[in-house]
């Protein structure tokens, strides 16, 4: 892959869905669906809503450890991203990502408790694309 960056964030740019994962509290790895990231640094940081009551929060504030996938199903491509997951809940990180139409999720605005952003630091990745998979570093 030449141009990591390039092609990595042209692949989570076209993307509509994502996977996170996180570790349970027993250390069995957990996967779920999210919403495509609100905003993104390169292929580094990326940042997500989420409901502060979930059970990904309670277990990304005990094991920050983490990863994201992005699949491009057109192509038969993805990526999975390794890094860790913070947890947001500053008047900054919820004002910085809020969007018209939140209130959908978050009935009480960007105030709402239940509403918190969750940042994701990635520190190596490796993709996958036409029956080859290479791993990289996220510098």
């Amino acid at each position: 892959m030449r141009n990591p960056v390039q092609t990595i964030g042209s692949l989570i740019d076209k993307n509509n869905l994502n996977v996170v994962s996180y570790i349970d509290e027993e250390g069995f790895p957990v996967s779920r669906a999210m919403l495509p990231p609100r905003e993104r640094d390169g292929i580094r940081t990326f940042w997500f809503t989420t409901n502060t009551s979930s059970n990904k929060v309670k277990c990304y504030r005990k094991n920050a450890q983490a990863s994201i996938y992005f699949v491009d199903k057109r192509f038969y491509r993805g990526v999975c991203l390794m890094g860790t997951m913070e947890v947001l809940e500053t008047p900054e990180a919820k004002e910085r990502i809020w969007r018209d139409g939140d209130t959908m999720y978050y009935e009480k605005g960007v105030t709402d408790p239940d509403y918190c952003v969750l940042k994701f630091t990635a520190v190596k990745g490796r993709y996958y694309s036409n029956f080859h998979s290479e791993d990289f570093e996220i510098r």
